[in-house]
């Protein structure tokens, strides 16, 4: 697979992580459907679990695979600035689930939340503008994507992901720091809270600085923003429509409840923006309580 360009010393570090990792030479192959990357191997893996679960779906077409090296020749990263200290990232054309990442800027080092499939020579560099990355950390498994690819461009960056999700991890690599309990504390005054629901160790990050001060919850797709930003949703499988029951909405609320937000951030450009901009604990109580009266009937 094609590496990004580097001096000779970076690529034989490269090597080296590599070995430690115990990945065998070959190709890091992508699931065109979903994004995620699998360990090296001489062929493509035979199955994608993250599509054979029911939350996720297999194309139609069958199981295709792809190449960091071909995503390259075919796809670009767009960077914006969202908001002071924050910029999202956006795969172009739409690649795999089609959500974006965000960089963070915090102190004690940038932050990527969430990830995407493409890391490019274009990408590292503007992301290195912006100040590297220090950290990384994933909602859940259907975005963990090329998240060792970025963390080895920046340095061995530490993945922080809940060790409920153990068993989605198809490239496991040292860089990865499984976590246990309920919040985890990252510099800059940054949060991962499990909220469970979507995934047993779904993981939302709190951004206190976010909202000029006010607060910013980034949420992944949990909670999922709407159409109309004004409301909020929480299902256990978008694609296939399966919703989580009672018991799970109360927890997820429970868990968001202590954290001060104003603002929250989605995975998806939803109508151009993909933000609740204002009022957002206050959209999350509105929305669960009326998705509660809704199952009751």
């Amino acid at each position: 697979m094609k590496e990004a360009t580097g001096s000779t010393a970076a690529i034989a570090a490269l090597s080296s992580v590599r070995a430690a990792a115990g990945e065998a030479s070959g190709t890091a192959y992508l699931c065109v459907t979903c994004g995620t990357q699998f360990a090296e191997s001489a062929k493509p893996p035979a199955h994608c679990p993250i599509c054979e679960d029911e939350r996720q779906y297999v194309n139609p077409d069958g199981q295709k695979w792809t190449t960091m090296e071909e995503l390259r020749a075919s796809h670009r990263n767009v960077i914006k600035e969202e908001e002071a200290g924050l910029h999202s990232i956006n795969t172009e054309p739409k690649f795999g689930i089609g959500q974006r990442a965000f960089l963070i800027r915090a102190e004690g080092g940038n932050v990527l939340w969430d990830c995407v499939g493409l890391v490019d020579d274009a990408t590292i560099a503007r992301v290195k503008e912006l100040g590297g990355i220090a950290a990384i950390a994933v909602s859940h498994p259907h975005y963990y994507t090329a998240m060792v690819e970025w963390s080895r461009a920046f340095g061995g960056a530490p993945i922080h992901l809940h060790e409920a999700e153990r068993q989605w991890v198809m490239r496991p690599d040292p860089c990865i720091r499984f976590w246990s309990g309920e919040t985890l504390a990252l510099h800059g005054g940054l949060k991962l809270v499990r909220t469970g629901g979507h995934f047993e160790g779904y993981q939302v990050l709190h951004w206190p600085s976010g909202a000029g001060g006010r607060g910013a919850l980034m949420a992944g797709d949990q909670p999922q923003i709407c159409m109309d930003p004004k409301q909020v949703s929480f299902m256990y499988s978008y694609p296939n429509y399966i919703p989580l029951n009672g018991s799970q909405i109360r927890r997820i609320v429970e868990c968001l409840d202590p954290l001060p937000f104003d603002r929250i951030y989605g995975a998806f450009f939803i109508r151009g923006k993909g933000i609740v901009p204002t009022r957002g604990k206050e959209v999350v109580l509105h929305s669960a309580d009326r998705y509660l009266r809704a199952i009751r009937g």
